[in-house]
């Protein structure tokens, strides 16, 4: 049968488990056959990771937002692929900047990062070019 590797039918369970990250991560729905309550509290846990990966890589944003960093940034997560903790980080500095929720802290974190990087929101931030110069010359 198409799809089956063997008698255990490995190319069925691959996609399957690619349904149930794809759900979990990437805001596809829920696959038949979980329970939605075990889903919903597994994809919450792994939004509270991502958020504590942000804070890491974004340390003035999330102690600006304080209690409700968490809440914040998962708010702003969800549904979104994974895309890193730098770049999940600044989606939720521009959420927080639309809020008029930033510090003056994060204001500085957020204008150090625009300085040196740009980022469409689309794709994966990338290097200025005036700090990739700045960069061959301090070697």
């Amino acid at each position: 049968m198409a799809g089956e590797a063997g008698p255990t039918g490995a190319g069925d369970l691959a996609a399957r488990q690619a349904a149930l990250v794809a759900a979990l991560v990437d805001g596809a729905p829920d696959p038949p056959g979980f329970a939605a309550d075990r889903l919903a509290a597994t994809r919450q846990a792994l939004l509270s990771k991502r958020s504590g990966q942000a804070a890491a890589a974004w340390p003035l944003l999330a102690a600006g937002l304080g209690a409700e960093w968490t809440a914040f940034a998962c708010a702003g997560l969800v549904g979104r692929p994974v895309a890193g903790a730098v770049r999940d980080g600044w989606d939720v500095a521009l959420a927080a900047r639309s809020a008029d929720r930033l510090t003056e802290g994060a204001v500085r974190e957020l204008a150090a990062r625009e300085r040196a990087y740009r980022y469409d929101g689309v794709r994966p931030p990338r290097r200025r070019l005036i700090t990739q110069v700045t960069r061959l010359l301090r070697r």
